[in-house]
């Protein structure tokens, strides 16, 4: 039988590029195998692939004729074909998961690792249709699986002749070394980009001493539907060489397949993430494709990220990587990887990335999808944890489900099965389309050996109960946001009716990310969004829950950022944020003695910026300068006064308190280290003064987080000269005109301006603009002020 393959001409003196077919039998391989249908023989199944292959390595769009033939100061065709594993190969692994949706059924796909008998290992291509329905979860046998592997044809049988036509003969063959598939489907189908090199496979020859060549390869592939027996068929192949992506990207010394899936866009364009290496780091990138070009991304990320995912939110590209820092950037693009820009103001660095020892980070699974008539992206990651074993500690990986919908972010809770040591994963979510395609949500991931190192294979799971959960969590939000948006109501300020000032529900709700207000139990204090709890500390007893909110007796809230751990759902508050609560004091503090109220304290103890109230019944803020502002007005017991914290670009911020700002002005110098990050809110006291009075009492309610910085619509406040700052509070400089941040070297990037609020980089001091927009509506909290946006 015939297959579909295509062949590349590699030019040695000059920028040609020949697009050529060959056809080729199937190499001998199970003898138990069903022979693979008959497929016409033609250039390539896709328009769209050969479009990708022809305009990234030749520029020009133009494809030879069919005729192999070569051309004076070139060098000879090269052909390729797949085959199935032959007997004396051993599948010894799978790695690099991905999945894919066609007609109706999932197929997991994996880079596959072989062993032979006597020579070195080397990879092909692994893939699997999984049947989930009558079990949860099941691993891949390397027995089971069906795997090809890509060959490039000897220079005298462009048509690669059957192995018994090749026994007969002596002639050199070359196995092409196939490494992190990246899939994506359109239409009928499948395409793969993968990295790959060629080396020499000829009896007696040293494998160290085989030439290799490194190049991209581009693949295409169907789903035979003959007889119950689905299988995927590779059938075209292209192996474009390194050498033409050198003129695209002068910088770049490599380029590799990002592993996992691709995305096709609304618009039709096809984007494949790939890795590429930049001044010997890391860097992740995209190509893509339309019906007119296709193009490898001119923008990159930062050096030291790899392993990219992509998705599509709202007319942007989110590509998520892992960097050698430690932690998960994520970038945003609306010009299809022109520019990237560092989601700082969402989802960058929340997530942490495992780099030491055997491993530097592992491929996330990332999709999208619309449930419940909401958009929301979903992320699997492996959590780490240690647990003693034999006296030492005993680190895996428990894959986790995420849900976000860029704002809010929680944890749906672990996916992979017990004991199991879970790294890369894969992601697909499947539509409820007519009575047979039922609504699903898979995960495949790879399962390493004990001690980690490779992997030892894969296994596919149905997240049936997760996605249920994953609805009752999106309910919740429904809920919350209609509850925060009833607050608007209870204000006893004048409403305006303009649209632009309003006080409405999507605009009070516009990136709250968290909620503190009723719900709270053995010193829990619950997020109603279901994020990032608070942990009440101090006195037994010292707190009580009231309505809406907690009293506290000499105790006090903690609200994790930095200190939440290996995941930080808050990171964004390193950037920007608003901290809003109400409180009301009960008694006065004795002594000459002041009692925190809110604040925001950093890595190492310092403070950042407070409020807190004296026993002369005065307001006192600690400025993000060090400098501590007492106000000329005064508080009353039992009053309820709304107040906010709103730090922003790492050096100003402000405090309000009932709508009149206190510290505007004051700019925190970082005498070239930049902001220390913040460990944790702090509310209702802050361990210290308050600790140990138990007789002072405050309640504090409705406590709302935001991801960016607001500022509201009263005045400033008058305050008498500046006091003496609290202990712990920033140091100042030995100028004393700027102020000294005390910590680690800085780890925040810069990055470029991004029209979305949610990205760090805005407009000059237009933190409060909500995508494109004017002026946000006065926000209304609780009946004494609004804020507006910058």
């Amino acid at each position: 039988m015939h297959s579909r393959v295509a062949a590349v001409k590699v030019p040695r003196t000059h920028n040609r590029c020949r697009v050529t077919g060959s056809s080729g039998r199937r190499k001998e391989g199970r003898e138990s195998e069903r022979q693979r249908p008959n497929m016409s023989r033609r250039v390539f199944t896709s328009t769209v692939l050969l479009l990708l292959v022809v305009t990234m390595c030749c520029g020009t769009g133009a494809a030879a004729t069919d005729n192999g033939a070569s051309t004076p100061g070139t060098s000879p065709e090269k052909y390729f074909d797949w085959r199935d594993e032959k007997s004396d190969e051993t599948l010894s692994s799978l790695r690099v998961p991905s999945l894919v949706e066609m007609n109706g059924g999932v197929f997991a796909v994996a880079e596959a690792e072989f062993t032979e008998a006597g020579k070195s290992g080397f990879t092909g291509i692994a893939s699997e249709l999984l049947k989930l329905a009558d079990q949860e979860s099941k691993e891949l046998g390397t027995a089971q699986v069906k795997t090809q592997v890509l060959v490039e044809c000897p220079a005298e049988n462009k048509n690669c002749a059957s192995h018994s036509e090749v026994s007969a003969v002596s002639q050199s063959k070359k196995k092409v070394h196939v490494s992190r598939p990246t899939t994506v489907v359109q239409g009928s189908d499948i395409h793969m980009l993968a990295g790959t090199y060629s080396f020499e496979v000829t009896e007696g020859v040293d494998q160290t001493a085989a030439a290799a060549k490194w190049g991209l390869l581009v693949a295409s592939g169907n789903v035979s539907t003959e007889g119950s027996d689905k299988r995927i068929y590779w059938n075209d192949a292209y192996v474009i060489p390194w050498t033409y992506f050198e003129k695209q990207h002068e910088s770049l010394t490599r380029l590799i397949g990002g592993g996992g899936s691709g995305i096709k866009m609304k618009d039709g364009t096809l984007v494949l993430p790939v890795e590429g290496t930049k001044d010997g780091k890391a860097v992740s990138l995209i190509i893509y494709t339309a019906t007119e070009s296709g193009k490898l991304s001119k923008g990159m990320s930062a050096g030291g990220c790899r392993v990219p995912s992509v998705v599509e939110w709202k007319d942007k590209l989110i590509m998520m990587t892992a960097c050698d820092d430690g932690r998960r950037r994520v970038y945003e693009s609306g010009d299809k990887g022109d520019s990237w820009t560092e989601a700082l103001g969402t989802l960058s660095r929340v997530w942490s990335n495992k780099h030491e020892g055997h491993e530097w980070g592992v491929r996330s699974g990332f999709t999208t999808a619309t449930i419940e008539g909401r958009d929301v992206m979903l992320v699997t990651l492996p959590v780490h944890s240690k647990k003693e074993k034999n006296g030492k500690n005993n680190e895996k990986g428990v894959l986790h489900l995420w849900l976000t919908d860029n704002t809010h972010i929680v944890d749906i809770g672990p996916v992979s099965g017990e004991g199991d040591d879970a790294a890369a994963s894969s992601l697909l979510y499947k539509s409820a389309e007519g009575e047979e395609n039922k609504e699903g949500l898979i995960a495949l991931y790879e399962k390493r050996k004990d001690g980690g190192g490779q992997s030892l294979g894969m296994v596919s799971v149905l997240l049936t109960e997760q996605l249920q959960r994953v609805k009752k969590v999106l309910t919740t939000w429904r809920e919350v946001d209609d509850r925060v948006s009833k607050l608007c109501l209870t204000s006893r300020a004048t409403v305006s009716k303009s649209t632009d000032t309003a006080c409405t529900t999507d605009k009070i709700t516009d990136g709250l990310v968290g909620f503190l207000s009723g719900k709270f139990s053995d010193n829990t204090w619950r997020d109603e969004y279901l994020g990032v709890n608070a942990t009440v500390k101090g006195n037994d007893g010292g707190a009580e829950m009231t309505d809406n909110g907690v009293q506290f007796h000499g105790a006090w809230a903690e609200w994790p950022v930095g200190a939440q751990g290996e995941n930080r759902l808050y990171h964004f508050a390193n950037h920007k944020f608003t901290l809003l609560a109400t409180l009301s004091v009960h008694n006065l503090p004795r002594g000459d003695t002041s009692i925190p109220l809110m604040g925001v304290r950093l890595d190492g103890g310092k403070k950042l910026m407070e409020l807190s109230y004296d026993s002369q019944n005065k307001w006192r803020v600690l400025c993000s300068d060090g400098t501590t502002k007492k106000l000329k007005s005064t508080w009353a017991t039992e009053t309820q006064y709304q107040v906010a914290i709103v730090p922003q670009n790492g050096t100003q911020g402000s405090v309000y308190v009932d709508g009149q700002r206190v510290c505007g002005s004051a700019q925190r110098g970082l005498e070239a280290t930049e902001l220390q990050e913040i460990s944790h809110f702090y509310i209702g006291g802050d361990g210290g003064s308050a600790g140990g009075q138990g007789y002072v009492s405050v309640t504090v309610r409705n406590v709302l987080l935001y991801n960016r910085p607001l500022t509201f619509s009263g005045p400033d406040a008058e305050v008498e000269k500046d006091v003496a700052s609290p202990a712990g509070a920033v140091s100042r400089t030995k100028t004393g005109d700027e102020m000294k941040a005390e910590g680690k070297p800085a780890t925040t990037q810069q990055v470029p301006a991004a029209s979305s609020s949610h990205a760090v980089g805005e407009a000059a001091g237009d933190g409060g603009t909500v995508r494109g927009s004017g002026l946000l509506p006065l926000v209304l909290l609780l009946g004494l002020w609004g804020f507006a946006a910058l």
